[in-house]
């Protein structure tokens, strides 16, 4: 009569468990309508406000659930029985203990392996989902503080662009949709000066480095340069209405500045420009000065982006290679860099350091209109764009950006502080948010019922310079708005 070996004897052992095993599961669901029903009747006589149908499904569900659980924790089971019964074949056919142990400490090595992964993605999932929660703990903790300085009334549309003389005296510049560029007083808010010489929307203020001088970029396909004079008003002191940056209420939604509102009715006025810039075939949507003032670099609607001669007007490049139109241009502070934004959701970097070199790289790092791309004193480059991202580069090595600040709403034309390195975001949604170079959210400008925006915001720019107000904003609510921010130290290492 043939012996059973202990290898097959182990074997039979297991099929005979596991037999078992799912006659036990098919009586589990044999007796699964009775529960079911027992639940039903119990479920009847409970009082409850959900129809009786809503909890007869729920009620469906959590049987479904249970016995999914239940399957896993019977097939758990099995899994370990089937371990004890391999080590058992291990040990029955001559193995030592030290080879079960070391079979035991793979399957230990392996299950916390497995533990660890698991372990590690919790805490991925974990942090992922409270950055927000922790971001806006730390932001409490020190709160940036924003004070309302003034408001810019006399536009009689949007303004589009707002600029601040490098050169005493302090002045800010608006350029708007009503065919005029002003000039006002920062600490009165008084209009100084207006400039009348377009025949189109102005759409881009700029002020020569170290001259009295002013370029601005219009709708009527050119750009002019003007010479200006004011004279600054005795400053009157100013109520504090300072605020909290965070998250203020917005209580009302009334587009207060739909009237004509103060306007400057007895502003001196410019009517012919110094220099008109002339070659372009569509719309001139900005312009901003070259190193040094004696170039100009102009952005058109027909993908072009031209460089001019200020003494002699003219063309001097033609820089092509956009597929769409463009939508703003900035020059590098101390180095002869140009970079230009485009709707075709590129934004490209022109290198005229070198005479006899005119180099190009083009950048895709996002996936709608580029609106603003503006260069940092340091070695960066900021871009913003209507996919409500705003990109940090490093001109060293810019194959992929060094922070990305991901928004809610549409990203319009950015500007960076020189001094504390801050980047102001305007919005569609008519807020202005404020980011370090990192990444990180500093503040939010407040916009309720009784100061802020009530339109899209349109244009940010710093002042370095004074000392009342250190930013400004406009928007399509007719107005520029002067704010003094103060950043803790906390938050600017941060």
């Amino acid at each position: 009569m043939p012996v059973e070996s202990g290898s097959s004897a182990s074997s039979r052992q297991a099929k005979q468990k596991r037999k078992s095993h799912s006659l036990s599961i098919r009586r589990t669901n044999s007796t699964e309508q009775e529960r079911t029903g027992l639940q039903r009747e119990m479920l009847e006589g409970q009082d409850s406000k959900l129809p009786l149908s809503l909890r007869s499904n729920l009620l469906d569900l959590f049987g479904q659930i249970e016995r999914e659980f239940e399957n896993l924790y019977i097939e758990n089971i099995e899994l370990r029985r089937e371990i004890e019964t391999l080590n058992d074949r291990l040990t029955a056919e001559g193995q030592t203990i030290d080879g079960g142990d070391l079979t035991k400490g793979a399957l230990k090595a392996k299950a916390s392996h497995s533990t660890s992964q698991l372990s590690q993605k919790l805490k991925t999932t974990y942090k992922a989902s409270t950055s927000k929660i922790v971001s806006s703990f730390k932001a409490t903790t020190s709160r940036a503080v924003c004070q309302l300085v003034k408001e810019y009334v006399g536009h009689r549309d949007g303004i589009w662009d707002l600029s601040v003389t490098r050169t005493q005296p302090v002045v800010l510049g608006t350029a708007s949709a009503d065919h005029s560029a002003m000039l006002w007083s920062i600490e009165t808010g008084k209009c100084l000066l207006k400039y009348l010489g377009h025949a189109g929307s102005v759409n881009s203020i700029k002020f020569h480095p170290t001259e009295q001088m002013a370029l601005t970029a219009s709708g009527d396909q050119t750009a002019h340069i003007w010479r200006y004079t004011v004279q600054l008003p005795t400053p009157q002191p100013v109520a504090d209405i300072s605020t909290p940056c965070d998250d203020d209420i917005d209580f009302s939604d009334k587009d207060e500045a739909d009237g004509d509102g103060d306007g400057p009715n007895e502003c001196p006025s410019i009517r012919v420009s110094s220099t008109t810039l002339r070659s372009h075939q569509g719309v001139v949507i900005a312009a901003d000065w070259l190193v040094g003032g004696k170039q100009v670099v102009t952005a058109s609607w027909d993908r072009a982006a031209n460089l001019y001669d200020v003494e002699t007007s003219e063309l001097v490049h033609s820089l092509t290679g956009h597929d769409q139109e463009l939508t703003h241009c900035c020059t590098h502070p101390t180095q002869r860099l140009v970079v230009t934004s485009s709707r075709d959701t590129t934004f490209r970097l022109w290198d005229f350091r070198d005479p006899s070199i005119h180099s190009v790289n083009v950048f895709q790092g996002h996936t709608d209109t580029v609106t603003s791309a503006v260069f940092t004193v340091g070695d960066n480059v900021v871009s913003g764009s209507d996919d409500r991202t705003v990109k940090v580069w490093d001109l060293k090595n810019m194959r992929s950006p060094i922070a990305t600040i991901r928004t809610d709403s549409a990203v319009n034309r950015i500007s960076v502080s020189v001094n504390q390195r801050i980047i102001a975001l305007p919005h569609d949604n008519r807020q202005v948010r404020l980011f370090d170079m990192s990444g990180v959210r500093l503040a939010r400008l407040p916009r309720s019922n009784r100061q802020g925006h009530r339109r899209m915001v349109c244009c940010s720019a710093w002042c370095e310079d004074n000392s009342s107000c250190n930013l400004f904003s406009c928007g399509f609510d007719r107005q520029a708005i002067g704010w003094n921010i103060n950043i803790p130290a906390l938050l600017q290492e941060k």
